[in-house]
Order: structure tokens, then sequence, then C-alpha cells
């Protein structure tokens, strides 16, 4: 695959396929991980399955994940609308709504493991997080978005994915 995808979005360095627009590298592993993706929290006792592949992966820099996370950054997936359904202990699913906006974060209440966020504007916007998926999700993260607030004291590696001081552009 290489030169801009059909399916690109104006403004979006990637599109609705997961195709990285302009580069010959693709965001997939290798072979499509099985279908539907499973995932969970550290204690297990909330379990979820996506059943679209993801749109795009990506990091984020911001200082909410990395105080959410206790890391550098957040992987996450953005998902397709209404693909992510809760198979297990929806009663321990619990959500932070940031006071200034941005996206809620999900999370078990029993354990604290991070799950998702969702769009507190668009609820069927989400980005499951990669850690919290069981094996092989059939993407890597394309892009590194609020680098203008990285840790101080874990650099950002020379990984060539593109930067964005803010939040990436596009969708």
């Amino acid at each position: 695959m290489s030169g801009d995808c059909p399916h690109a979005r104006p403004l979006a360095q990637f599109c609705c396929n997961g195709h990285v627009r302009g580069r010959d590298r693709s965001p997939y592993s290798g072979p499509v991980a099985e279908r539907p993706i499973t995932g969970g929290c550290l204690c297990g006792a909330v379990r979820f399955e996506v059943t679209a592949p993801p749109v795009w992966a990506g990091y984020c820099h911001c200082t909410r994940c990395q105080r959410r996370t206790g890391t550098a950054a957040s992987a996450g997936a953005r998902i397709a609308p209404g693909s992510l359904r809760v198979t297990a202990g929806q009663e321990l699913v619990r959500a932070w709504d940031p006071p200034d906006g941005g996206f809620s974060k999900v999370f078990c209440s029993a354990c604290g493991s991070a799950l998702w966020s969702r769009s507190q504007d668009d609820p069927q916007v989400m980005s499951v997080r990669l850690g919290a998926i069981d094996g092989d999700p059939g993407i890597r993260p394309q892009y590194r978005q609020f680098v203008a607030y990285a840790a101080p004291w874990e650099p950002i590696p020379d990984d060539g994915l593109p930067r964005y001081d803010e939040r990436m552009p596009g969708p």
C-alpha cells in the first residue's frame, strides 16, 4: 500500500480503514487478529469484546494520561462505533468525567484498571487501551499526540511516528 488511501478523510493522517496516508507502512501487524478482539481488567472481573477491527492506534503523552496510567504515555486504539460490548462485570465499570471536557476515563472499580476512554460529546467515539486487550489487537500505534507535555524523565523514542504537540488533527 503506497500513496494516499482512497478512504482518507481531509486533515487526517489515517483513513477509515487504518491506512497511513502517504506512507508505505501498514499500521497492522500482519495477519488479521481473531474477531472478536477480547480484553479485560487486571482482576478479571470486567471482560469485553471488540467486534470490528480497530480504526487506528496511537500514543497520548498528555499529563492526564500520564497520571491516569502512571506511565509516560497511554497506548490506545480507536474503535468503530458500536463495536465494544461488555461481556462480564458491567456493574464494576465506572467512568471519571474530566470537569473541563475531554474523554471520560473508563475503568474497573474493583482493581482500577484503565479499560477505554469515551468522548463526553459523542459516547460512540471510544478508544480501548491496548494494554487491556488479550493478545495481538492486529494494529500498531501510528502517531504520538500531546508530545508538548511528554514526561521529561522518559525521552520519546525515535520511532518514525508522526508527532503532534497537541491533539492529532483530523476526526
